[in-house]
């Protein structure tokens, strides 16, 4: 199993939308280096849940459901994610699916997450613009647990 975060802006998707559908395609991923993040996603890897923005922070916790499969997106003319240059015999961009599995009880903010010496490698903190990036096993448990703040 591994372990990911995904950011997303909570305006246009929040966990609570995750919530309310249970399962959702993650999509529109237009980085390459995100994008192949999430070609080494499996189903029962484990996804932190980061809403970017204003205030940003992880807030939940989601699970892959899905092995990677061409994002649909690059197909339609009519997306805001068309890519002309992807075939269906070539695709270029992904998509997983992911289920909510449960918020956090509180909120890990971006400021408490630089302020921590045993997240100095966190991936996101060094690529913050990467929308899909790794997290150790030690990132995760310090992430998810009640002291997370501390």
């Amino acid at each position: 199993m591994a372990y990911w975060l995904f950011k997303t802006e909570p305006d246009e998707f929040s966990l609570e939308d995750l919530k309310k559908s249970e399962t959702t395609r993650w999509d529109s991923i237009r980085n390459y280096g995100a994008r192949n993040r999430l070609q080494e996603c499996v189903p029962d890897d484990l996804v932190l849940f980061y809403h970017s923005g204003r205030n940003p922070a992880v807030v939940g916790i989601a699970k892959v459901v899905s092995d990677p499969y061409p994002d649909p997106l690059q197909f339609d003319p009519e997306s805001d994610y068309f890519d002309a240059k992807a075939t269906e015999k070539k695709p270029r961009w992904y998509a997983v699916d992911i289920a909510f599995e449960r918020e956090l009880d509180q909120p890990v903010t971006l400021d408490s997450m630089k302020d921590n010496e045993a997240l100095s490698d966190l991936e996101v903190l060094g690529q913050p613009r990467l929308s899909v990036s790794r997290v150790t096993e030690a990132q995760w448990q310090l992430l998810t647990s009640s002291d997370a703040e501390a």
